[in-house]
This record gives C-alpha cells, structure tokens and sequence, in this order.
C-alpha cells in the first residue's frame, strides 16, 4: 500500500531552522520514498513501511537530540502527485 504524509516540524528553540534543515537532510537520505518541501510542510510518498520506517527513524533522531521539537503529520492511504499543484477548477461552476 502506497500513502502520502504532510508534515511539519516545529522546534522549540529560537533558532529553530538549523533543526528543522537538519531533519529535511536526513530525511532525504532515506531510500523508497519521495518528498517535497515547501515553505509550510514536507510532503512524502511512498510504500507505508518506507515511508513510516524513514519518519520514525529521523523523528526519534529529533528527539533524541537535547532540544524539544513538535511534530504535526497527517496520512492518507493514497499516493497523492505531490509534484504538482491540484486542479481545483476556475471557479465558474
């Protein structure tokens, strides 16, 4: 089965960007998946034990470290074209 995740990381620090790059980094290295960031999230796809497997591993990381840091996802059994923008219409109808 194949999902889409969206997820955000909020580090409870002041200097909070180098964390969450930090958390991006690591979570790029992980094999079978596919993620996108954007200013508000990271979105990843893939097959569920990769994509479960490579969040647990980077969020016990976080979590490990001396710092505190929430972490907000949500899932959807589906493999959502997180490449592209969705086709919400024109409005007219």
């Amino acid at each position: 089965m194949r999902i889409t995740v969206d997820l955000s990381m909020y580090p409870l620090d002041q200097d909070y960007k180098p964390q969450i790059k930090d958390f991006i980094r690591h979570l790029r290295r992980c094999s079978g998946i596919e993620l996108v960031t954007n200013q508000m999230s990271t979105q990843v796809r893939g097959d569920f034990d990769a994509v479960t497997t490579a969040l647990n591993a980077c969020m016990k990381q976080t979590m490990q470290g001396d710092s505190k840091a929430v972490f907000v996802t949500k899932y959807i059994n589906a493999d959502l074209d997180i490449q592209r923008a969705p086709d919400i219409g024109d409005g007219s109808g």
